[in-house]
């Protein structure tokens, strides 16, 4: 008979994703959304119209949809919201393992310049993001601070706490303390792959739950190059998302070498990124993402944003269903595959209006 090694564990399927912004989390998404749907596991999804769990306003469990029928029997929780511990906590189980994801500062504020051009009062005011940056409160006013949410640390925002607070070193401490105590584990979007792979051990996955094809990235073009300047502005700017992302940038790769190593890491990153090139072979009509106006199946198109144009894929034609159906996954943006789930989960409510040309039925046969 076979011997079960000692390591052999449980897959974790009580699982709260915090999804922060333009830190690689539609990804994370997509990873959650199609973990869901190979264990059948319910999710906790937007209520009604909402297309996210009430943002920016705090979190509230009745944002959920069905929270008075369903309680605490939610498995997975992955839509965004901004964080308030005490709200979740009553959608979701008490042995449920909470993670999120943090990105370096620097490119995170370049990419929200981009993607939120033309919502928020502080880019849109300004010609560019250096300019922008170059003195921040020529365009940043008290008085538009809840559009501007993602021109300052957006990161502390969406964790729940105050993104103009006093850069102060208790304060700081205080934060940081906490957001440890509501989280098991804090990734870094720049290390994706060492996260995925990290993630995978704590949560006791499998590789192939891990795979991704790169979801909501934008085109070279839109891109802007940051001065010198204004990356050291970012630091003090962005000073609260600056530290708090310092100190898990630590406890990331401490929490590496106390549990894989780097030796093993190394070696599972290539065999991840060996198993996607393999993935997108079978699936892809071209190895990478393509421009808006290149996605031939529109049910495909991610949601368009800004000055930023958001790639997508083409799949392969005469895929075989099984395929097909894996495929479509990977590629499947966001507000598709949470409307999706949402009418697989709750058949009786009206179907999510997402305004784009959804062929529900390609989707559809189970």
């Amino acid at each position: 008979e076979l011997l079960v090694s000692p390591t052999a564990c449980h897959a974790r399927t009580n699982v709260m994703f915090l999804k922060t912004h333009k830190t690689a989390s539609s990804t994370v998404l997509n990873i959650m959304f199609r973990f869901v749907e190979r264990y059948n596991l319910t999710v906790a999804l937007p209520a009604n119209h909402l297309f996210h769990l009430g943002y920016p306003e705090t979190f509230l469990a009745s944002f959920v949809e069905e929270f008075q029928a369903i309680g605490q029997n939610y498995n997975i929780m992955c839509n965004h919201l901004r964080f308030n511990p005490s709200e979740v906590q009553k959608v979701m189980a008490e042995n449920t393992f909470y993670f999120s994801i943090l990105r370096n500062p620097i490119p995170l504020l370049e990419s929200s310049y981009t993607y939120y051009k033309h919502h928020v009062p502080a880019f849109r005011n300004s010609k560019d993001v250096n300019e922008y940056l170059a003195s921040p409160m020529k365009f940043y006013h008290q008085e538009d601070h809840e559009q501007n949410i993602y021109a300052r640390n957006i990161m502390w925002f969406d964790f729940g706490y105050d993104n103009n607070a006093e850069d102060n070193k208790s304060y700081i401490q205080e934060v940081l303390s906490e957001v440890e105590r509501n989280f098991h584990l804090i990734l870094i979007a720049d290390y994706f792959d060492e996260s995925m792979i990290l993630l995978k051990h704590v949560l006791c996955w499998d590789l192939d739950d891990v795979i991704y094809f790169k979801l909501n990235s934008r085109s070279q073009d839109t891109i802007q190059t940051l001065t010198a300047e204004s990356k050291e502005r970012i630091k003090t700017w962005c000073s609260l998302d600056w530290q708090l992302y310092l100190h898990f940038n630590q406890t990331f790769w401490r929490r590496i070498e106390e549990t894989i190593g780097l030796e093993e890491l190394e070696k599972e990153v290539n065999h991840l990124r060996m198993r996607q090139k393999e993935l997108m072979e079978t699936c892809l009509l071209s190895q990478e993402a393509v421009r808006k106006e290149h996605i031939k199946d529109k049910a495909l198109l991610p949601f368009q944003s800004g000055a930023a144009n958001i790639l997508g894929y083409n799949l392969k034609q005469g895929l075989d269903n099984r395929t097909l159906k894996t495929c479509q996954k990977m590629v499947m943006p966001e507000l598709q595959y949470m409307a999706y789930l949402y009418s697989v989960q709750h058949p009786h409510k009206r179907k999510k209006q997402l305004g784009l040309p959804l062929s529900w039925t390609s989707f559809q046969e189970k």
